[in-house]
């Protein structure tokens, strides 16, 4: 098993969170307002950071200011991440100077929402990249997992067991009663092959005339962990419960008490890969926001310690649900509408523990996350498929079971920063374009990105596989590189952007003496163009083929049409073109460049082949020779 190999991102650590409520020191607040007062802005950072290290709860939305003015200090003193970490976490529990705090932290931090492609322009990326054989695209998209497990009523709450054949969730399609109240059950189905068999409902005592959901289990399928709802036994409107599977049957549930559940809502429980702590969401009072997440030991004597609250850089003054800890890894994922960079309503996010802190959450990117709500959601222990809830519109009506082919962003070895740029190799400015990676061996993509205004991108990959890199424009041929990671990586690329109506000429575009069949080393080049043909189908291309003067000129001018007309069928075959988006004419020797021509070097000069690109909107002089569109 492959190991996280990661270093603390910066963020910062408060130890106060679960001990004080609110921490206040009128002696120190004194200090540090003398400390500015002066302009000693090195002893007012300091001061004012060892202060905001111990904020309990509370202080993040009655001391929003002071978070904001330790990010300023510490951008004044150079230290860009710290800042970017003191003005992220003001964001995220802010109350007050909302658009003067986002005005600093833009100032700094690029909005990486907007670098993202549409979603539709996505796949048709990978459309066209199809039919170009060298290239691996995704293996799917998101899929229903089908009327066996979906229904006409919400479901959701998904969980997979270690083996990836049996999945427990949660459904509200069955009523009770003769005014049809809604029951919450859980449901389970078992993967046969390439289907899920229809799904039917745990046995008693698990399902009971109350609600259950949002089940966990042990690694070993024996220890399931789920929260019952509106039950007499219950200390809040939702308890987590547990139950043993032992000689054939579940054992009653026992509730996992005061300690954990609270007079609230508590529910949707994961627990660590070591089984030994056990995460949750909670409404309870006392959190950041509307609902946190929450977590809780297991004792040596098989009881849960007192549950705490996992701080402010997971949770914020808005939502956050739906925690799931990876099975193999360090990695927490949950869903959350109060983090920074968002999709839709509902995102899911992923966070690592390092060295016993969590690092700030990443969103898991739009291939997953979309204009709804995605929550709900489990991923297989060997990371190549998510399972989860979503919904199309914002109102979650109905809830529904999908499958995804797990991408990049949401990889749990996704930790090896890529970043680069790229140039015109002629004039040196920055280019634009759309930037894609794909794992050659798995068939994994990242969500496309355009390049920045700089020219620059970046992405975190997974060390040691296996990429092509890969970024298009109709400014330029396809740029493509191989990469295979051994840790972090900067590059600088380089490119010939193109002028459109003005002949292009390779150098390896040569043919054997009097003959027009196309040679190996043309190859690279021609699949190139045709790979710019099929990433931007609406363009033209004009092929001109031409000879040197020795030799008959009715010969001359057939060869010339022949290489002509051989180069644009390749082209047509390797990209599967539809016809007549490509024009090809043989000039023989009648548009020489060197005339006369007086040295072999003049003749090599005048055999060659041009290629004209023709943008959509391009005049009929832009065509060049006789195009004639």
């Amino acid at each position: 098993m492959r190991q996280l190999r990661l270093r603390p991102d910066g963020t910062p650590e408060f130890a106060n969170v679960n001990r004080v409520p609110f921490f206040y020191n009128k002696k120190d607040l004194k200090a540090i307002q003398q400390a500015e007062k002066r302009k000693n802005w090195k002893l007012a950072r300091t001061l004012l950071e060892q202060y905001v290290a111990q904020f309990g709860i509370e202080n993040f939305y009655r001391d929003t200011n002071m978070l904001w003015r330790l990010g300023q200090l510490c951008e004044r003193n150079g230290q860009e991440e710290k800042a970017k970490a003191y003005y992220r976490l003001a964001l995220k529990h802010h109350r007050q100077d909302v658009r003067k705090i986002q005005l600093y932290y833009d100032s700094l931090e690029k909005k990486d929402i907007d670098l993202y492609v549409p979603l539709q322009e996505y796949y048709a990326l990978v459309e066209y990249r199809k039919n170009i054989a060298t290239f691996h695209p995704p293996k799917g998209v998101y899929t229903s997992m089908g009327s066996g497990i979906n229904s006409d009523a919400p479901d959701y709450g998904p969980a997979v067991t270690g083996d990836g054949n049996t999945l427990i969730f949660s459904s509200k399609r069955k009523m009770r009663g003769i005014h049809g109240v809604v029951d919450e059950d859980l449901y389970l189905s078992r993967r046969e092959g390439e289907y899920w068999t229809d799904a039917e409902p745990l046995p008693k005592p698990i399902n009971s005339p109350f609600n259950e959901g949002s089940a966990c289990l042990t690694k070993d399928g024996k220890t399931i962990y789920f929260a019952r709802c509106e039950c007499p036994e219950c200390h809040g409107n939702c308890d987590l419960y547990t139950a043993n599977f032992k000689d054939g049957e579940w054992s009653v549930p026992k509730s996992l008490g005061t300690d954990v559940n609270s007079p609230a809502w508590d529910s949707q429980p994961t627990l660590s890969p070591g089984e030994d702590t056990l995460y949750f969401a909670s409404d309870r009072l006392g959190g950041f926001g509307l609902s946190d997440i929450w977590y809780t030991h297991k004792l040596k004597n098989g009881e849960w310690s007192k549950a705490e609250n996992m701080g402010p850089i997971v949770n914020t003054r808005e939502s956050e649900v739906s925690p799931f800890y990876h099975p193999l890894y360090h990695v927490l994922y949950f869903s959350s509408r109060g983090q920074l960079l968002n999709f839709g309503d509902f995102d899911i996010y992923k966070t690592y523990r390092v060295r016993g802190r969590w690092q700030e959450p990443r969103n898991i990117g739009p291939l997953v996350n979309g204009k709804g709500s995605e929550y709900y959601f489990t991923i297989d222990a060997d990371s190549r498929n998510l399972y989860y809830a979503r919904s199309e519109q914002k109102d979650m009506k109905n809830l529904d079971l999908y499958s995804f082919p797990l991408p990049m962003e949401a990889q749990p070895l996704a930790t090896t920063h890529v970043e680069g740029s790229l140039v015109d190799s002629v004039s040196s400015k920055p280019l634009g374009g759309i930037v894609s990676v794909i794992d050659t061996d798995d068939g994994i993509e990242v969500a496309s990105k355009y390049l920045r205004e700089d020219g620059s991108f970046d992405f975190d990959l997974i060390e040691g596989s296996h990429y092509v890199l890969l970024i298009q424009s109709p400014d330029f041929f396809s740029v493509e590189k191989k990469l295979e990671l051994k840790g972090d990586t900067v590059m600088k690329l380089m490119t010939n952007s193109f002028q459109y109506g003005i002949p292009m000429i390779f150098k390896n575009i040569e043919f054997d003496q009097d003959k027009a069949s196309i040679r190996p080393g043309m190859y690279a080049v021609l699949d190139r163009i045709a790979l710019f043909m099929v990433d931007h189908p609406t363009y033209r291309l004009s092929i001109t083929g031409h000879t040197d003067s020795k030799g008959d000129p009715d010969f001359n001018e057939r060869l010339s049409q022949d290489r002509a007309e051989s180069i644009r069928r390749y082209i047509e075959q390797k990209g599967k073109l539809k016809p007549n988006r490509i024009d090809s004419f043989g000039y023989g020797s009648t548009k020489p460049l060197k005339d006369p021509e007086a040295t072999e070097e003049d003749a090599r000069t005048n055999r060659r082949v041009e290629f004209r690109l023709i943008r959509p909107d391009a005049d009929k002089k832009d065509a060049g020779g006789g195009a004639g569109w």
